[in-house]
């Protein structure tokens, strides 16, 4: 009887979760418009737990929702050492799923232009991404998604505060840099460890990255680092850092760009909030998701199960 228990309780719990996934994936792609219909969405999928659950989920919401839309996966094989160039193919095609195998190798030109025990990711981003984009052109795609994540997000939104001396995330939707491609992260709204057990369960073939997974010294592993251990301290912490990214207030930071600061003037008119810095008791500020979601598109609300 706690065998049956047992596993009654891991499947109920794993069908939570999928419907969180794909409800959150729902919300964030009805929040900011990333995928309408006779979309062609490129999957940039490269053997880790995040472009895996992104492709699952994805192929999961395609079936089931209203909007037309079509899906291509597109892997880049970098020529890494030991790359195992069987496992990704083998099982994009159990997926049914239409694919392409871009072969381009950026790791003899990383390895050869970066010196040794400097950090490679800034270049192999890249040259990573400019392959990215220009498949996406021969292929008709219409938007490209990445596996980006909400842990992601805060943790790009930190670094460039620690390192860049600038207010700057990871935005769920975008123009691509050479303006011709949108790019989206329909992950947006979803915890890394969420993925972490969805991987598991789905018991993806994952390809560890050995270029990037060898450089210890990382600053983002350090951040990502720090945030999962302020959580364990203080829970909801992440979620609070990422929410502020979807509430900030122009008015109480230092951009001139953004107010006007040298021609502000008193109005006499009394504004509670004017001259108070730490919102502590206002219970006004909901998750972007959760503020956005009288105006989702009712086609994948339903898609998010």
């Amino acid at each position: 009887m706690t065998v049956v228990a047992d596993e009654r309780r891991q499947a109920h719990e794993i069908n939570k979760l999928s419907k969180r996934l794909h409800r959150q994936v729902g919300q964030a792609i009805g929040d900011f418009n990333m995928i309408e219909p006779g979309d062609k969405v490129m999957v940039c999928v490269s053997g880790g737990k995040d472009s895996y659950s992104l492709l699952d989920i994805l192929i999961s919401m395609r079936e089931r929702s209203p909007v037309d839309f079509d899906l291509v996966a597109v892997n880049l094989d970098q020529k890494q050492p030991g790359f195992p160039e069987d496992v990704l193919p083998a099982y994009l095609g159990s997926r049914g799923v239409p694919f392409h195998i871009e072969a381009q190798d950026t790791y003899s030109i990383v390895k050869r232009l970066v010196p040794e025990g400097k950090t490679m990711c800034s270049l192999c981003s890249r040259l990573r991404r400019g392959i990215l984009y220009r498949v996406a052109g021969e292929l008709g795609a219409t938007k490209i998604a990445l596996g980006h994540h909400r842990d992601d997000m805060v943790v790009t939104l930190l670094m460039n505060m620690f390192f860049g001396g600038r207010i700057k995330g990871m935005p769920p939707k975008l123009v691509s840099d050479d303006g011709r491609h949108v790019v989206i992260r329909p992950l947006a709204y979803v915890a890394e460890t969420d993925l972490e057990r969805w991987a598991e369960h789905r018991r993806f073939p994952i390809i560890p990255c050995t270029l990037c997974g060898s450089q210890d010294n990382l600053q983002r592993v350090q951040v990502k680092s720090m945030i999962r251990d302020w959580e364990r301290q203080y829970p909801g912490r992440i979620d609070n850092m990422f929410n502020a990214m979807g509430h900030i207030v122009p008015s109480h930071m230092m951009d001139r760009k953004l107010h006007p600061f040298q021609t502000l003037q008193a109005t006499g008119v009394a504004d509670a909030g004017g001259d108070r810095a730490f919102d502590e008791d206002d219970e006004g500020c909901a998750s972007p998701a959760a503020a956005a979601g009288a105006a989702q598109p009712m086609a994948w609300l339903g898609a998010a199960g």
